[in-house]
């Protein structure tokens, strides 16, 4: 699986513990930014990979910022993109399950590196229940589709 990454400062010491577990895991990673820990805005790097996302050049995203919160109203702006903010392993597994979630966002000042990576384990092997969530997720699109005409 192809996996964009990205976060701000807050985030970036959590987005590079994560790059060798991805990796580890069979996931090709393209590193989105930012590249270092000096301040920066998180709507540059949460545009960067939701786009990307959204447009299909990737079938999943990982953002991290400080709390997790701003990357996730960020990529939720894109259309077909559904980030979930996951502090725990339980959330990432519902939000897959359930919500067929594409981005993965992670709270950087909030989540060590080992949790981290077994939040993203349990989202990358959860799959889609489809059924009584699919009739949702279709509710959803339509809503992107009229507010985006």
């Amino acid at each position: 699986m192809n996996i964009i990454i990205g976060s701000d400062h807050a985030g970036f010491a959590l987005k590079e513990a994560l790059k060798g577990p991805l990796a580890s895991s069979g996931c090709k990673v393209f590193d989105a930014g930012t590249h270092r820990e000096e301040s920066v805005d998180y709507p540059d790097y949460g545009v960067l990979a939701a786009e990307k996302v959204s447009s299909g050049r990737f079938e999943r995203g990982i953002l991290v910022c400080g709390s997790g919160v701003g990357m996730a109203i960020v990529a939720n702006k894109f259309p077909g993109v559904r980030a979930a903010l996951c502090l725990d392993e339980e959330t990432a597994r519902l939000s897959r399950q359930h919500n067929d979630s594409n981005v993965l966002v992670l709270a950087g000042r909030r989540t060590d590196p080992d949790a981290a990576a077994r939040i993203v384990r349990a989202w990358l092997e959860t799959p889609f229940e489809g059924g009584r969530h699919q009739k949702r997720l279709d509710k959803i699109r339509e809503l992107e589709q009229r507010l985006c005409k």
